[in-house]
């Protein structure tokens, strides 16, 4: 799998990305079920894993942290990203936003501590909190940066307009926005995020890419009409419907976040990158969507 800029500005990834955000969704994972699957996504070519504060409640990041401690591979071939942002009360009743300083800057402390490095290659906003000071959230993300704990800052789920906001206070260049896209949702494309993105020079990431398995699984009647023309469109290229889904997104310019547990669907997310969709096979997919 080659190795592509993010931005105008850096970092370089892999074309399909690893997130651990569903790895608590079948219990308490183990640092060896997690090292399993980093050191397959390493032999695929995938060498960029996307964190935050919040998957497994800190828990992932330290699973993460032994095994970059244990040096079963450098930490100069991988590219790292944590976010910070979603915060629950006590009682885990409630989800909340926070991005005020004190927060980032205990987060990135914290993750750096949990994940045992220096830097994270990208520091990312993991939602707009709409209680934000703007100055002071662009003031220290700028901050961390400038102190080398960060080399690249972005942004999820931001829409348009808070995604300019905050680039208006800022001197440093936002360098991604991780956005839910997928053929069962492609709001980002109408609502001119996906745009917005590439207009700054940026690639978007893609979270969701299978909506969740509703794409592979679903029963309700897009879901069956989608699965029907991907499997046709797929023959073509002799791809099954999970690959074809996920190449769709890689022709729209967009960084694919596998999330699944399944070694099979690792596999076939990596293997997307080989399967070149046709600008009329791209637009025959879509227009299932609409």
């Amino acid at each position: 799998m080659k190795k592509i800029s993010i931005s105008d500005s850096g970092p370089k990834v892999s074309e399909a990305i690893y997130g651990f955000w569903r790895w608590t969704d079948e219990g308490a994972p183990t640092t060896s079920q997690i090292e399993k699957t980093i050191n397959l996504c390493l032999d695929l070519g995938i060498n960029t894993f996307d964190h935050a504060d919040v998957y497994g409640n800190l828990t992932i990041e330290e699973h993460f942290g032994k095994i970059i401690q244990s040096k079963s591979f450098k930490r100069e071939d991988i590219v790292l990203f944590s976010k910070c942002g979603i915060r629950k009360s006590t009682d885990g009743y409630l989800e909340y936003y926070d991005t005020s300083r004190d927060h980032i800057i205990n987060s990135v402390n914290g993750s750096l501590k949990r994940l045992k490095t220096d830097y994270l290659d990208i520091f990312l906003l993991h939602h707009s909190d709409f209680l934000a000071d703007p100055e002071e959230t662009a003031g220290a993300l700028a901050e961390v940066v400038k102190s080398g704990k960060v080399r690249h800052i972005g942004v999820a789920n931001f829409s348009v307009f808070q995604h300019q906001l905050l680039a208006s206070y800022l001197r440093i260049p936002i360098v991604t926005n991780h956005i839910e896209l997928n053929l069962m949702n492609t709001s980002a494309i109408e609502d001119g995020r996906i745009d917005f993105i590439k207009q700054s020079f940026s690639k978007p990431l893609a979270w969701a890419p299978l909506a969740g398995g509703k794409i592979l699984n679903g029963t309700d009647e897009k879901a069956v009409r989608l699965r029907a023309k991907l499997e046709d469109i797929g023959k073509k290229y002799n791809a099954n419907i999970e690959q074809t889904a996920v190449a769709w997104l890689m022709k729209l310019g967009t960084l694919p976040i596998i999330g699944s547990l399944s070694e099979s669907r690792i596999r076939n997310a990596a293997s997307a990158s080989d399967v070149k969709l046709t600008r009329e096979d791209w637009y025959e997919i879509y227009q299932v969507t609409r």
